[in-house]
């Protein structure tokens, strides 16, 4: 008999705890590095992160004063909030990550191109850690051709699969 952790949260899914993923950073941007920061989050944030109520489409990350804020990231309110708590869906989070390697993201998000977009939350130890990218814009062509290379992997699929039968 195998113990379950007791830090493992109840809504950790098998794919290692995924809570929401951002689809179009990777449509949008060469993926250059990535890095786990944590989120500084208000009691009825991690009740509707539990529930699912997370969108990190519109996200983006800056950098002010030497620390980092994720903007954009809407994590929507349960009905059963309180009603002495004024939630607000899209407030700008703190980002909790060391202080060299903000220093390092400071240096390469002033290089021209260069922008921090986040990638996807998730759970780890517990707690809730965005997974912070830093990504260089794709022009109009590279979409086209991540297209292209996208749709011939499903029609190799159909092919396989209809072979199968």
């Amino acid at each position: 008999m195998t113990k379950k952790s007791p830090d493992t949260p109840k809504s950790a899914s098998k794919d290692g705890g995924r809570i929401a993923e951002n689809k179009r950073a990777v449509f949008n941007y060469h993926i250059e590095e990535r890095f786990e920061a944590g989120m500084v989050l208000e009691g009825w944030e991690v009740k509707a992160v539990r529930a699912g109520k997370v969108q990190l489409t519109d996200g983006y990350v800056v950098v002010r004063e030497g620390e980092l804020f994720i903007i954009g990231c809407q994590i929507n309110p349960l009905g059963t909030a309180s009603t002495h708590v004024r939630p607000d869906a899209v407030r700008t989070r703190k980002l909790l990550m060391h202080k060299d390697q903000i220093r390092r993201l400071i240096g390469k998000t002033e290089q021209k191109g260069y922008t921090l977009v986040p990638l996807n939350l998730h759970w780890k130890s517990g707690r809730i850690k965005c997974e912070v990218a830093l990504a260089k814009g794709k022009a109009e062509h590279d979409k086209r051709d991540s297209i292209k290379e996208r749709e011939g992997k499903r029609e190799v699929e159909r092919a396989m699969k209809s072979r199968h039968r």
